[in-house]
């Protein structure tokens, strides 16, 4: 077979058994197996233990179980239920209050653990009711809590960024300080729609029929609850942006400051710390099943022609530069749809960073494009993995379909903000340039 036709049936083959449904993770594996046998030889299977070896021999990788346990510690010390009283005192009188509430607290959230599940599940627990209670339209509610907890792919910590900075072998701690403006940025892009929306739609937004209007007195004093979330944020992002220590290293001092943060409140348990553990262990095996499968996928795809047939075809395309590259950020918003953004990265970075390289884009600039597009595709309907993070969380009267209609409009930011990435670099670059 050519390459070409290679090309074709790994691809085909690929989406007919994700469409399915089957695990990502023995997807990848098995059809490396398979299609080393079929298109190579038995004996190149020593190709797929290599990788394996490769993968677990690397010391990057080290900072993600230590993030994990960072969010798992943080999400069972209830800081994030006295963050949310806090936003609710700022932000209860204005008009569309508890919207802008809930995407300032996902963006803190994302500074501390940068984990999408836990962002979108504890909004939906916490925010989405009270919203619901106050008359929010359920669609306003619904997708400002999809897109605003998603903002942890692009805000440090992030696990994605770390996997992505492993793959495409460039700075860890650069890739992580890079997406900083741009999360800011979209956050930002999020409450100013909602402020339009409580000014032009106010039917979507009613005002607060109690007139209750907290003091000055308890504003500053629930800021408190700042404290703690605000030190682990400076230990962890202070210390890669001021050089102290590398991102692995920042991971170990965020789960001190976390444990710290879960003593002060006398939530640290043996019983807690043991379900923390437990937890941390499921979601980074899961994470290195998936790396495992995908690095052996990525190997016989390259060995058997793919990676080399497909950049001769984006040469081929003879187009725009940045045609190409809206072509390969519309792949990414696809492939967000069916597969996580682990599996993602390490099927597509290793594939794209010739073309991008060959185009001469920057490499973290590119990266946090990628993160974007991804971001758009855990939103995007109908399998949007955010969509389905929220679903638990939904009262009964209200179905899928209103959480569709609600979130393309943050869709629709997602495309201005990263439109405004693409237009303007140096809102990526700045922030890496300056580190020292």
């Amino acid at each position: 077979m050519s390459s070409t036709e290679i090309l074709i049936v790994m691809f085909g083959g690929l989406s007919v058994l994700l469409l399915a449904g089957l695990p990502v993770a023995f997807v990848l594996g098995g059809l490396s197996v398979l299609f080393t046998v079929i298109f190579w030889d038995a004996n190149a299977l020593v190709v797929l233990v290599l990788q394996i070896f490769d993968t677990m021999h690397s010391e990057a990788l080290l900072g993600i179980p230590l993030y994990i346990f960072m969010a798992m510690l943080l999400q069972r010390s209830n800081v994030i239920q006295d963050l949310y009283r806090a936003m609710e005192l700022w932000f209860g009188h204005v008009r569309g209050g508890l919207a802008i509430g809930t995407v300032v607290i996902c963006l803190v959230m994302a500074a501390m653990t940068g984990v999408v599940g836990a962002a979108v599940t504890a909004m939906g627990i916490l925010a989405l009711p009270e919203m619901l209670k106050r008359g929010y339209d359920p669609r306003l509610a619904s997708g400002t809590i999809c897109a605003s907890g998603t903002l942890g792919i692009l805000i440090p910590p992030s696990v994605l960024t770390i996997v992505y900075s492993v793959t495409a072998q460039v700075s860890i701690g650069k890739m992580l300080i890079a997406g900083i403006i741009p999360g800011v940025l979209l956050g930002s892009l999020y409450i100013g729609y909602i402020l339009v929306i409580g000014y032009f739609r106010p039917e979507m937004i009613p005002a607060r029929e109690d007139g209750f209007r907290a003091s000055w007195r308890e504003k500053f004093l629930s800021l408190k609850t700042l404290i703690l979330p605000s030190m682990i944020i400076i230990m962890v992002l202070g210390s890669i942006f001021l050089g102290i220590a590398t991102p692995t290293e920042a991971a170990a001092v965020g789960v001190f400051g976390a444990g710290i943060a879960a003593l002060l409140r006398g939530n640290l348990k043996f019983d807690m710390l043991q379900e923390c553990a437990k937890g941390t262990l499921k979601t980074t095996g899961m994470i290195l099943w998936i790396t495992l499968g995908a690095k052996a996928y990525v190997a016989i795809f390259t060995s058997l022609g793919g990676a080399d047939t497909l950049f001769q075809l984006l040469e081929g395309l003879d187009a725009n530069p940045y045609v190409v590259l809206a072509l390969m950020m519309l792949i990414l918003v696809f492939l967000g749809t069916v597969l996580d953004e682990i599996g993602i990265i390490l099927l597509t970075v290793p594939v794209f960073l010739p073309v991008v390289q060959f185009y001469g884009f920057d490499q973290i600039w590119f990266g946090v494009l990628f993160a974007l597009t991804i971001q758009m595709g855990y939103i995007s309907p109908p399998f949007g993995y955010t969509l389905f993070y929220i679903k638990g969380t939904l009262p009964k009267n209200i179905n899928m379909s209103v959480v569709y209609r609600g979130i393309l409009p943050f869709f629709l930011l997602q495309i201005v903000g990263l439109l405004i990435c693409v237009a303007l670099p140096d809102l990526i670059s700045w922030l890496p340039e300056h580190m020292k």
